[in-house]
C-alpha cells in the first residue's frame, strides 16, 4: 500500500487457556467497566463539583459535556490509532493515561483545570472500550467469543447503573475528588496485569499517514453535534442562534467529513466497513435500542426525583435492579449464540425491551416502590440478549484487520445516539408535561375543586397550590407514560431492524473474527 510501511511482528502468541484466559477477560472487562462508569458516576456529582469551586450549577456541568466531547471524538480514531500504533500498546497507555488525569481531576483547584483534565481524561478513556473489544475478539479463540462478549457486555449494561449510586455516595460520605481518586487502583489493576497477560497479543502495526484535514473535519462536527446535544434543551433548542449555530456546524462538517473520508487513500476513520451487511444492520439495531434504551435509564431517575418524592440515592436503587438478572443471564445468552440464530435473540431482547416499555406507559402516581423497580429487574433479563449478540455480529462480520475500526464505529454510534436519544425524550417529555397541564386544567372546574378543599380545613391559598401540585403530577404521569409509548415503538422497530444483516455462517463467522 502506498504512504504506508507495515512493521513486522512476533509470530502471534497461542492463545491463553483456563485461569489464564479467563484474567485476561477480566482485565479488558474491568478496564472497560471503569470507562463506562465514569460517564455517568459524574452525573449526580455536579451541585458538590460545583459548590467545592465555587462556580454556579450551569457552569458546573460542563465536567460532564468536556468529557463527553473528548470521548466522542476520539471514539472513532480507534481504528486508525490501533493499525498505527498497535491495539495492545494503546490499550494499555490509554488505561495509563486514564489513571493520572483521573489524579489530576481530584487534585484540580479551579473549574477551568477541571474542565482541561476532563476534556483529557476523555480523550484517554475513548479507545478503551473498542480496544477492549477488539482485543477480546482476537485473543479468545471463536468457539469462547461469545462468552467473552457476555463479560464484556455486562460490564456495559451495570457500569452506567452504578455510577449515579456510587457518585452519589461518595460526595456525601467522603467528597467529589473521589469520584476521580476511586479509578487509581483499577488502573494500577488493569495496567500491570495486561502488561504481562495482553503484550503478547499485540496486533499488525502499519505506519499510515496522518489524515489532517478528516481530523479537523471529525473534530468540528463531532465536537458541534455534541455540545448541541448536552446544551440544546437548556438553551431552548432552535431558539438560541448558538444551538442553530452548532447544527450547522454539525451538518456542513458531517458532509464534508463524509465526502473527504470517502475519497481519502488513508481516511482516519474507515468508513468503508459499512459496505459489510452485517455490520450495518447490527449498529443500526445498536443505536435506535441502546438510544432509546439510555433515555429511559435517565427518564426514570429523573422522573422519580423531580415528581415522586425520591431521593437521588432511591432513584439510583430502582435503575440499579436492571444490573442484577442481567449479570444472571448473560453467561447464558453467550451460550445460547452457538445454538440459535443471533438475529433471532436479538429480536428477543429488544422485543423484550418494547414489551417492558408498553408496561410501564401503565403507571400511575401511586405507584410504589416495587411496582417501578421490577420491570427494571425483568428488563436485566433481556439486556443480555440485545448487548452480546449485536456486538459479536459487528465485529464478526467485517475483515480482521477492519476489527478495531468496526469496534470504534460502533462504539462511536452508541454513544451518539445515546446522547441524542436522552436529548429528545427529555425535551418532549418536559414540553408534553406542560402541555398536558394546561390541557387539565382547561377541563377541571376549578372552584368546585377549590371549595371541597376549603371545606376540608386548606385556606384558599393553600387550596390553589395543591389542586396545582395535582395537576401537575398528573400532567407529568402522563407524559411519562406517553414517552413509554414512544420508546415502546423506537424498540419494535428496532427489532426488526437486526434482520438487514444477513444470517452468519456457523463457521465463517468465527473465522472471519479471527487473527
Amino acid at each position: 500500500m502506498a504512504g504506508a510501511a507495515r512493521i513486522a511482528l512476533p509470530e502471534p502468541a497461542a492463545p491463553p487457556s483456563g485461569g489464564a484466559l479467563v484474567l485476561t477477560g477480566v482485565i479488558l472487562a474491568l478496564g472497560n467497566f471503569m470507562v463506562v462508569l465514569d460517564t455517568t458516576i459524574a452525573n449526580v456529582s455536579v451541585p458538590n463539583i460545583a459548590g467545592g469551586l465555587a462556580v454556579s450549577p450551569d457552569e458546573g456541568t460542563w465536567v460532564i459535556t468536556s468529557y463527553a466531547v473528548a470521548e466522542a471524538i476520539v471514539v472513532p480514531l480507534t481504528g486508525w490509532l490501533a493499525g498505527r500504533f498497535g491495539a495492545v500498546r494503546m490499550f494499555l497507555a490509554a488505561i495509563l493515561g486514564f489513571g493520572a488525569c483521573s489524579f489530576l481531576c481530584g487534585l484540580a483547584p479551579s473549574l477551568g483545570l477541571l474542565v482541561l483534565f476532563r476534556i483529557m481524561q476523555g480523550l484517554c478513556g475513548g479507545p478503551i472500550m473498542p480496544m477492549s473489544q477488539t482485543l477480546l475478539m482476537k485473543i479468545f479463540p471463536p468457539h469462547q467469543r461469545a462468552q467473552a462478549m457476555g463479560l464484556w457486555s455486562m460490564t456495559t449494561v451495570v457500569a452506567p447503573i452504578l455510577g449515579p449510586i456510587l457518585g452519589g455516595s461518595l460526595c456525601d460520605n467522603i467528597g467529589w475528588p473521589w469520584i476521580f481518586y476511586i479509578n487509581i487502583p483499577v488502573v494500577a489493576a488493569v495496567a500491570i496485569l495486561g502488561m504481562r497477560m495482553l503484550r503478547p497479543h499485540e496486533t499488525e502495526i502499519e505506519r499510515r499517514p496522518v489524515d489532517v484535514v478528516g481530523l479537523v473535519l471529525l473534530i468540528l462536527f463531532v465536537g458541534a453535534l455534541q455540545i448541541m446535544f448536552d446544551k440544546g434543551r437548556e438553551l431552548d433548542w432552535f431558539g438560541s442562534p448558538f444551538i442553530v449555530a452548532l447544527a450547522i456546524l454539525a451538518a456542513v462538517g458531517f458532509a464534508a467529513f463524509l465526502i473527504w473520508e470517502l475519497t481519502d487513500p488513508h481516511p482516519i476513520v474507515d468508513l468503508r466497513v459499512f459496505r459489510h451487511r452485517g455490520f450495518t444492520g447490527a449498529v443500526i439495531t445498536i443505536g435506535l435500542a441502546f438510544g432509546t434504551f439510555f433515555s429511559t435509564v435517565v427518564l426514570v431517575p429523573l422522573w422519580l426525583q423531580t415528581n415522586m418524592g425520591y431521593t437521588a440515592t432511591w432513584a439510583g436503587y430502582v435503575t440499579g435492579f436492571g444490573g442484577v438478572l442481567a449479570v444472571v443471564f448473560s453467561p447464558i445468552a453467550a451460550r445460547l449464540m452457538g445454538r440459535f440464530d443471533p438475529r433471532v435473540l436479538v429480536s428477543f431482547g429488544v422485543g423484550g425491551f418494547a414489551v417492558i416499555a408498553l408496561v410501564r406507559s401503565q403507571l400511575s402516581t401511586d405507584a410504589n416502590f416495587w411496582t417501578i423497580a421490577l420491570p427494571f429487574l425483568a428488563q436485566g433479563v433481556t439486556i443480555p440478549f440485545f448487548f452480546i449478540p449485536t456486538s459479536q455480529l459487528a465485529l464478526s462480520s467485517v475483515l480482521p484487520r477492519e476489527m478495531a475500526s468496526a469496534a470504534g464505529l460502533s462504539n462511536f454510534l452508541r454513544t451518539t445516539s445515546a446522547a441524542f436519544a436522552t436529548s429528545i425524550v427529555t425535551t418532549w417529555w418536559a414540553d408534553a408535561g406542560q402541555r398536558l397541564h394546561s390541557d387539565l386544567a382547561g377541563r377541571l372546574d376549578p372552584r368546585g375543586a377549590l371549595d371541597t378543599m376549603q371545606a376540608s380545613g386548606l385556606s384558599p391559598a393553600q387550596a390553589v397550590a395543591q389542586l396545582d401540585a395535582i395537576t401537575d403530577g398528573q400532567s407529568v404521569m402522563l407524559a411519562t407514560n406517553q414517552m413509554f409509548l414512544l420508546t415502546c415503538a423506537v424498540f419494535l422497530a428496532a427489532a426488526a431492524a437486526i434482520w438487514l444483516s444477513p444470517r452468519p455462517k456457523p463457521a465463517a463467522a468465527p473465522a472471519m473474527a479471527g487473527h
